[in-house]
């Protein structure tokens, strides 16, 4: 009876595979742009009532199977159904990969039944209230996975569909055990049913909220340990196993489990028939196609993200044909003009409000398929991140010569978690390690400054490394306004995050009645500096105008006359460069890269950082003294001037070419290229 069963069994997978792949498909052609589908406007579709069809068949074969074979030995093989679908979705693309992932699920299948089968197994004890807890659950588990939200809606759904259709299974067996009185058979029947039923629906749900990889591993997973948990929990039908064959049957599971990640993974993809086209190799004769690897990149608000964009529209306004992959951004209605821009999937952090991470998955899979569209002729990254890590792997793999500039600093993440010392110091040491392990395969690495550059040879990556101003457009904030009368304004612009430490501008403002301070930006401290300013008694002369455009960022630089920047993090920090293009003296920390723009006495003063005192003193002399701040402004923009946005274009077209094997590039815009270095 037990072959009969397996047999039964066997043959129910395979409708159920073909049943899978039919609703699929009508599932995700007639649900809404909100993720969401109604079973009216299914119901009239063709292809969900095949597959429909095929479900009731597998159902029919399944439930006999039931009545033949304990659940421990009937529900483990519609694990099979999945190895079905990616093997006949795959046909013959089907990589070695797949191929050992389905080999191990069969197997450790098949072990698992076996194992089962072959233990004595004490006979089923049915009661009502066993089958009636069985029924109370589903209404729980449900009500919890539609509870779930965003980017868990999809798996919440999932695994309550795959909870449902093991509690239905086991309520069905009991069903099918007690056809000698056919009332509570019938009573057990139709509450096994509304389960199955409420799991289909939840599927359906699942289906339309988010992508196959994760219904099929969900349900898959879930739907056969709910049932063996339930009926050996339930029902006492347990196999009396010796120990070593139980940590057998354990490994068996594992390994099954393990294969159907694999196999659930490969279904996350489009298939070789679904994906675009390679791009028409329209590149301009004498340009580029270049794709850059941002892990954040506008609307983002910060200096990578910055640079990126720069760069990106740069490139695109000197001919070359510029793509972008970036982690995917909500409600992103910015104008990114010819730029061509590509998605990899994403998920917020709770470490950062707009910091978003794409999946290594999500990121590998959107990597490959960019570079087999856009084909590019080099890739250029800009972290070690999902994104930029995924990308260098896919370009080594294809043979593309690969680029990465470093604008990390482990400081920079970790300044939004309260750590202990000691794990913060041990955190920053994996963090420099994880970004040397990825990038010393890189064809060229560059950096802003020779701090950073410094920075990354203290930390392992022995190799060299250029260094290439991430520059701005001087032009753009030349112009200066006339200056205002009263009070003396001390401008700071950035990110109000923690190793910033905007905090201390505002304490020296409040010891300088003179002072005003004019703060741009948004971050986690925001709350935290407006409540320090309120309880200091400044609230009236420190201004926070959170993020501002472009045009009223220009014309704020203008209308200050000191700009400070107390931050301990920054690799070159573009946004001290843009107030020396604008003419305005600098107070600045004395660390990392800050001293290359900033010559104490020049072009404005250093002070040791968190020394608020000292701080104090060098924004008290330039407020009281106009005509250094006119001689230090003006001294600010000599030294800014190496750092213009044309040169570091420049540089990094003939990086590019150099890395395609190319001489050095032709005359640009009649503009000879250039290395731009920070001093």
């Amino acid at each position: 009876m037990t072959l009969l069963a397996v047999a039964f069994a066997l043959l129910g997978a395979c409708f159920f595979a073909g049943s899978v792949a039919l609703q699929h498909n009508a599932v995700q052609t007639r649900s809404s742009v909100t993720g969401r589908v109604k079973l009216a406007r299914l119901a009239r579709s063709r292809t969900w009532q095949a597959g429909v069809l095929l479900g009731v068949t597998g159902t029919a074969l399944h439930l006999t199977a039931l009545s033949l074979a304990p659940l421990a030995v009937v529900q483990p093989l519609g694990v099979l159904s999945l190895v079905l679908t990616v093997l006949a979705g795959r046909g013959a693309a089907t990589s070695r990969r797949i191929g050992v992932a389905a080999a191990v699920v069969c197997v450790a299948v098949a072990g698992f039944v076996l194992t089962s089968a072959s233990a004595p197994t004490p006979p089923a004890h049915i009661t009502a209230s066993a089958v009636v807890l069985a029924v109370l659950a589903g209404p729980v588990v449900a009500a919890a996975g539609l509870a779930c939200r965003g980017r868990a809606r999809c798996l919440g759904r999932a695994a309550a569909a795959a909870v449902l259709f093991g509690l239905g299974a086991a309520v069905m067996r009991a069903a099918v055990l007690s056809l000698s009185h056919l009332p509570t058979a019938a009573g057990f029947a139709l509450a096994g049913g509304v389960l199955i039923g409420g799991g289909g629906w939840l599927l359906q749900q699942a289906h339309a909220a988010g992508p196959t990889a994760v219904v099929v591993a969900a349900t898959t997973v879930l739907d056969p340990l709910t049932a063996v948990v339930a009926d050996q929990v339930l029902y006492g039908e347990a196999p009396h196993l010796l120990p070593a064959l139980a940590a057998a049957r354990l490994v068996l599971a594992l390994a099954a489990v393990l294969g159907v990640l694999v196999l659930a993974g490969s279904l996350s993809g489009p298939s070789e028939h679904d994906k675009e086209p390679p791009m028409p190799d329209s590149r301009p004769t004498s340009g580029l196609r270049i794709l850059l690897g941002a892990d954040t990149f506008p609307p983002d608000i910060n200096g990578a993200a910055h640079f990126t964009a720069r760069l990106a529209h740069g490139l695109a306004d000197f001919g070359h044909d510029v793509h972008v992959l970036r982690p995917r951004t909500r409600g992103d209605d910015t104008d990114h003009g010819r730029l061509t821009i590509h998605d990899a999937r994403a998920f917020g952090t709770p470490f950062h409000p707009t910091f978003r991470i794409s999946t290594p998955g999500g990121a590998r899979q959107a990597a490959e398929d960019v570079l087999d569209r856009v084909r590019p002729d080099v890739v250029h990254v800009q972290s070690h991140f999902s994104v930029g890590r995924a990308l260098l792997a896919a370009a080594r793999g294809r043979g593309i010569p690969t680029v990465a500039t470093n604008h990390f600093m482990p400081e920079n993440l970790l300044g939004y978690v309260r750590l202990p010392q000691s794990l913060r110091r041990a955190l920053i040491r994996v963090g420099w390690r994880d970004l040397v392990r990825v990038y010393r395969t890189v064809g060229t690495v560059t950096t802003p400054t020779p701090r950073a550059a410094e920075l990354l040879a203290r930390n392992g990556l022995e190799r060299p490394v250029r260094v290439i101003s991430c520059g701005i457009d001087l032009a753009h904030y030349a112009e200066r306004a006339t200056p205002a009368t009263g009070d003396v304004a001390a401008l700071f612009v950035g990110r109000l995050d923690a190793e910033k430490n905007v905090d201390e501008l505002v304490r020296a403002v409040a010891r300088l009645p003179r002072l005003r301070a004019e703060i741009v930006g948004d971050g986690s401290c925001r709350p935290t500096l407006m409540s320090l300013a309120t309880e200091l008694g400044v609230a009236d002369r420190v201004c926070f105008h959170g993020f501002v455009p472009d045009a009223d960022l220009v014309r704020i630089y203008a209308c200050c006359q000191i700009f400070c920047m107390p931050g301990t993090a920054e690799l070159q920090s573009i946004a001290t460069m843009e107030a020396m293009a604008a003419g305005l003296p600098v107070v600045a920390a004395d660390a990392m890269a800050l001293p290359h723009l900033v010559h104490p006495g020049v072009n404005g003063h250093l002070y040791p950082p968190g020394d608020i005192d000292a701080l104090a003193i060098r924004l008290d002399e330039l407020a009281g003294d106009p005509g250094a701040r006119a001689s230090m402004g003006a001294a600010s923009r000599a030294l800014v001037a190496r750092h213009d946005l044309a040169d570091t274009l420049e540089s990094f077209v003939s990086v590019y070419r150099h890395a395609c094997g190319a001489a050095q590039p032709a005359e640009i815009e009649g503009r000879q290229p250039s290395v731009a270095q920070s001093s």
